[in-house]
């Protein structure tokens, strides 16, 4: 007798449609003063739909699922219907091209991710006690969903590796990318963090440092309360900068900060840095209940090291001093290294509707695998961290190994 448990989906057009408290039963399971995730909250996947920064005319439409046993929800996922591949961070570009010379339509695609945010979590949301009946239901809800709509693919972006672990095993396509980390190995501050590294770095921070704060800023670190209507109205302006530079036009809306200044503002961290009474850059955090997650950086002219002082060393500081095990620094960026931050595999799943597309990419991404893998263990034994010598052995052992 089978007495597996009778599973629904539903497909969700908007968060709203689902109670915060029954998908926080699932994102934020504990309910702790500060969530193990901030991005994956109902109130923050909300901001970006009451903002218009995903939605209709953004190529970002949600389509989010819900699994329900027995009228309970048990299990939900972050998703959308996707008409580019922008605001990814996992670029899947020579894919749609290869897929359209092809003769195929890459474009909708259906995307697991929190849009514009490179940040690593769990993308399956399932009830404590739910984990294998909760994501083996949201996989087959996803393909259900992709081949009733003529969907290419499916992408689950930035997961952990306990999923992608998981949906490999399922029959998902498995992609490792990388990023840059630092992790904190109990330090008592940011001195005892400097005397883990090598003379030659430890004084180039130092000098990075000094330099910052020779011209004169001075650097707030904000939160709750403290963040005021006046500092979103300065790093909107900073923010637009960034987003004209890098992206041609910026993914949030000032919508965006005006919600997360009424419902996210315990989750932020926001440094800010003034000269004679004056805003001149600031730096955007999210406060996981372990990890400090840096999102995005603006300024208003260009100050010497600010950026590393703000971006890189005040994360630091913050995380030494409220005990956080690590801080995520966002895509890319191998400048990061000499800073501390040591490069670590990041995990995707994905699935593609034609057999022999998927075959070619499988290929690919074995071999790419690979190279992720060889790069990672090259790029941190250049890392900046003190070499020591092994008692046992007599030979160089790195003194800067990651998680």
């Amino acid at each position: 007798m089978d007495d597996s448990p009778t599973i629904e989906i539903d497909v969700l057009a908007a968060i709203e449609d689902l109670p915060a408290k029954d998908w926080d039963a699932c994102a934020d399971p504990e309910n702790a003063a500060r969530s193990d995730n901030p991005f994956t909250t109902h109130r923050f996947l909300k901001a970006l739909e009451d903002s218009g920064s995903v939605g209709k005319g953004t190529g970002w439409q949600p389509r989010h699922l819900v699994a329900r046993a027995q009228g309970e929800v048990i299990a939900v996922m972050p998703l959308y219907g996707k008409s580019h591949s922008q605001g990814e961070y996992i670029f899947d570009h020579n894919w749609a091209h290869a897929y359209e010379r092809a003769g195929g339509r890459y474009y909708p695609k259906l995307q697991s991710a929190i849009p514009f945010t490179p940040a690593t979590g769990r993308r399956f949301l399932t009830r404590p006690g739910w984990d294998g009946i909760g994501r083996a239901a949201l996989t087959d809800g996803a393909i259900q969903l992709a081949q009733g709509n003529g969907v290419s693919s499916i992408h689950i972006t930035f997961c952990t590796e306990a999923e992608f672990d998981a949906g490999g095993n399922a029959g998902l396509l498995q992609r490792t990318s990388q990023q840059f980390h630092w992790n904190n190995r109990q330090y008592s501050d940011f001195e005892a963090f400097l005397a883990d590294l090598s003379s030659r770095k430890r004084k180039a921070i130092r000098k990075e440092r000094r330099t910052a704060m020779a011209s004169g800023v001075t650097v707030s670190g904000l939160t709750g309360d403290d963040i005021k209507p006046h500092h979103w109205d300065a790093f909107w302006e900073f923010y637009q900068d960034t987003g004209d530079r890098k992206w041609g036009t910026p993914y949030l809306t000032r919508e965006f900060f005006e919600e997360a200044h009424a419902h996210l503002r315990n989750d932020i961290l926001l440094f800010f840095a003034e000269m004679d009474g004056q805003p001149v850059a600031g730096a955007l955090n999210f406060l996981g209940q372990n990890v400090l997650y840096g999102r995005y950086w603006g300024c208003r002219y260009e100050v010497p090291c600010l950026h590393f002082e703000m971006c890189y060393y005040q994360a630091i500081d913050f995380a030494i001093e409220n005990n956080l095990e690590r801080v995520e620094a966002g895509a890319q960026g191998s400048h990061k290294l000499a800073r501390g931050y040591l490069p670590v595999p990041t995990y995707s799943l994905h699935w593609v509707a034609d057999e022999g597309f998927a075959k070619a990419i499988s290929q690919y991404l074995e071999a790419e695998r690979e190279a992720i893998d060889e790069e990672i263990e090259i790029v941190t034994n250049y890392g900046p961290f003190r070499k020591v010598m092994s008692e046992n052995e007599g030979g160089a052992a790195h003194g800067g190994e990651t998680e």
